[in-house]
């Protein structure tokens, strides 16, 4: 018969060791089902999509200290931009105002829709402040529809324009959307319609 216990070892140290390993054991196995939980996988970010149906962007140059104003208008809605930063249709989400209060190099505005209201649009930039001195000072605007949440954003125009003077108000597209977001054809074009109001920036 084979003894469990060697030489001077009693049982009160294998129950002790068994004890102890069948501690560490549950506290492996309480850690392994844990993990899951710890980091849940999550959508990825590369396929989100900014909220708004119809989104408008413009860009000009980083770094550059100027301040260009996005403003546009909806169908039956008043203008929205700098002054009057939401409508029943636009809300300008972001107004930048250059180097000024910001903690990036980045110069963006856009502004989104709730729901496409078929009609027509306005898009217009004006140049409020230019700092940096730089003339003329271009500009690309994007401008994207989606009908659905679930949808992905569509570009549906884009241009690149200068802006030669500080005051300048420039209507960079006029285009219509039918009822299922789509542009109307040949209803893009550029005759202006001034849509600033004559508010002071805060």
């Amino acid at each position: 018969m084979r003894l469990l216990n060697g030489p001077g070892e009693d049982d009160g140290g294998t129950v002790f060791r068994d004890v102890i390993l069948l501690a560490l054991l549950g506290f492996v196995t309480f850690v392994i089902m844990l993990l899951p939980h710890l980091n849940p996988p999550t959508k990825d970010t590369a396929t989100a999509q900014p909220p708004g149906n119809v989104v408008v962007e413009v860009h000009w140059p980083n770094k550059l200290d100027s301040d260009v104003d996005l403003w546009v208008e909806a169908p039956g809605d008043r203008p929205v931009g700098y002054s009057n930063k939401g409508g029943r249709i636009f809300n300008l989400l972001r107004d930048d105002l250059g180097r000024t209060g910001d903690q990036t190099d980045l110069n963006y505005e856009v502004a989104y829709s709730r729901g496409v209201p078929a009609g027509d649009y306005t898009v217009n930039l004006h140049l409020y402040r230019n700092r940096g001195g730089t003339l003329p000072i271009a500009a690309n605007v994007v401008v994207s529809v989606k009908n659905d949440e679930g949808e992905r954003l569509r570009q549906v125009a884009k241009k690149r324009v200068r802006l030669a003077n500080v005051g300048q108000e420039m209507t960079v597209m006029r285009f219509s959307l039918d009822g299922k977001g789509n542009v109307v054809p040949g209803s893009i074009h550029t005759i202006p319609r001034p849509l600033r109001s004559g508010g002071r920036r805060g």
